[in-house]
């Protein structure tokens, strides 16, 4: 890929960049939730490695949490085989977005005006770097 070509992303690639970027920020929130169960935090409190480890890899969430990081970063290789990184990276930025939406609404974090100001910082950028251009 030449640094000079035009990319343009239609509607196909666009939703493997979109799917790609979904999958990590549900996975983010899968494994925050597999972490949370009580027998991890259990077998975390005593300290010991072995437990924790067992613990923690036979949680649901944690090996779907993981599934789903792998199947995206999958689809992420097909992304990257068509777009420049410093192109694709941007749209990685919007899963801070979507991860903070999800936080708030399937695991009931809270969202503070500063958290939602830092993630429109964020998007801000994304549409900086995506429009800007070569």
């Amino acid at each position: 890929m030449n640094g000079a070509e035009r990319i343009t992303i239609g509607l196909p690639l666009l939703t493997m960049i979109i799917g790609s970027v979904a999958m990590s920020a549900l996975a983010q929130i899968l494994l925050r939730h597999g972490m949370s169960r009580p027998s991890v935090q259990a077998a975390l409190g005593q300290g010991e490695t072995v437990p924790a480890v067992l613990a923690i890899a036979s949680s649901p969430g944690v090996i779907g949490g993981l599934a789903l990081y792998g199947l995206g970063a999958m689809v992420w290789l097909l992304v990257l085989a068509r777009v420049p990184v410093s192109m694709a990276y941007a749209f990685v930025a919007l899963g801070f977005l979507l991860t903070m939406a999800l936080g708030c609404l399937v695991l009931g974090e809270v969202l503070t005006l500063r958290k939602v100001a830092g993630t429109l910082l964020v998007a801000a950028g994304v549409w900086l770097v995506a429009t800007g251009g070569q």
